[in-house]
């Protein structure tokens, strides 16, 4: 499992397990489960189920869907529908889907770690746990999977994975803006971003906006508190305003990378191309449960300034619906389109962005007529 753990807090994902993944409950004993899944009791089985449903009950952005899970699952506790299954990971995706069928929150999940789990505490992580994250980040360039030129017509491409903790982004941040400052219009490609901290988030649409803008607001349950969440006036490397903005979506788009769609989308600063994305609005905080289980529970709910609500179990709708393998090229060429009209006076300028578009627009038609011979 990927993680970073940033005082006791683990970014959203860490516990978010896509429902494709989650099997059915089987009707007859399951096999013997491989030494990878893990074994698990019946005493464990009820420490599990006692240890979830109170971090729920404690934590859970919604108090009264909290308590209808917890009736749900000890209902499912009477009827005896855990007492078959001997295997730790199949017993932690079961429970998890019982939770969000009550929920319908992608966030929350129950895992199994083979590895023992460290013990609660309130300090953040140690220095060496620090030192890890930065080496394990830097590894993944913190997010940032690719930078590039498209062609000739002045449009960038940023592929961006994941939101990694903002003390530790700016440099790689600061140098990839700046690499496309030079262009005329951004493609933020988000279609494989499963999301991460909020803070980097902000400063990501930092770089689009030149008055500081009021983007988001999270709300705590546990607190009762709501903290506003505005752009920064100044970023590590330049400013992109004024840049034509594309941001790429897919289904698999999801939490911070929703909430970056989002806000761009609400504050009409640039394009959501693509599809839909996964739905998921809440921050989640991960719980320790035993020595081998825990649990992920959104705590906190984001409330947009401008739309009043949130992306969650919705996702965020494109402007312009395509394919998830269509959005790049799609995107692309409105960007060129959009430069053919403005450097239609300059001859040779004009020339190379007619060639360019020839060309995407020639990729992207021949992308559509795959799609259309095989029934998509």
């Amino acid at each position: 499992m990927r993680k970073l753990l940033l005082s006791g807090v683990f970014i959203a994902l860490a516990f978010a397990l896509p429902s494709t993944l989650i099997p059915a409950r089987a009707q007859a004993p399951a096999p013997a489960p491989t030494p990878a899944e893990g074994t698990i009791d019946a005493g464990e089985r009820q420490a599990v189920i006692d240890g979830v449903l109170e971090k729920i009950e404690a934590h859970y952005v919604f108090p009264d869907v909290g308590k209808k899970m917890t009736a749900a699952i000890r209902a499912r506790q009477e009827k005896k529908e855990y007492d078959s299954i001997s295997s730790a990971r199949q017993f932690a995706e079961t429970l998890t889907k019982d939770l969000r069928e009550v929920c319908k929150d992608k966030h929350l999940g129950v895992r199994y770690f083979a590895e023992p789990l460290p013990p609660d505490r309130t300090s953040g992580p140690s220095e060496e746990e620090q030192k890890k994250m930065r080496e394990d980040a830097a590894l993944r360039n913190f997010g940032f999977k690719k930078v590039e030129r498209l062609g000739s017509g002045g449009v960038g491409l940023l592929e961006f994975e994941m939101f990694m903790p903002t003390e530790l982004v700016g440099d790689t941040a600061a140098a990839a803006m700046t690499f496309l400052a030079n262009s005329d219009a951004i493609i933020v490609d988000l279609r494989k971003n499963g999301g991460g901290h909020p803070g980097t988030v902000v400063l990501l649409c930092s770089y689009f906006f030149d008055e500081t803008t009021h983007l988001n607001s999270i709300y705590t349950r546990t607190t009762d508190t709501t903290k506003q969440y505005w752009s920064l006036p100044v970023v590590p490397g330049k400013k992109l305003v004024g840049k034509d903005l594309y941001v790429l979506t897919s289904g698999r788009t999801f939490s911070g990378a929703e909430e970056f769609a989002y806000n761009i989308q609400s504050q009409k600063r640039g394009t959501i191309v693509g599809e839909t994305t996964g739905g998921g609005a809440h921050p989640t905080r991960g719980f320790r449960v035993t020595d081998h289980f825990g649990v992920g529970v959104p705590f906190a709910r984001s409330i947009n300034p401008v739309t009043k609500t949130n992306w969650e179990g919705t996702g965020v709708k494109p402007d312009v619906a395509v394919p998830a393998d269509q959005a790049l090229l799609t995107a692309h060429q409105m960007a060129l389109k959009k430069a053919a009209e403005k450097y239609a006076s300059d001859k040779e300028k004009s020339a190379a962005i007619k060639r360019d578009l020839e060309t995407v627009t020639k990729e992207l038609d021949a992308l559509k007529s795959k799609a259309e011979a095989a029934g998509k």
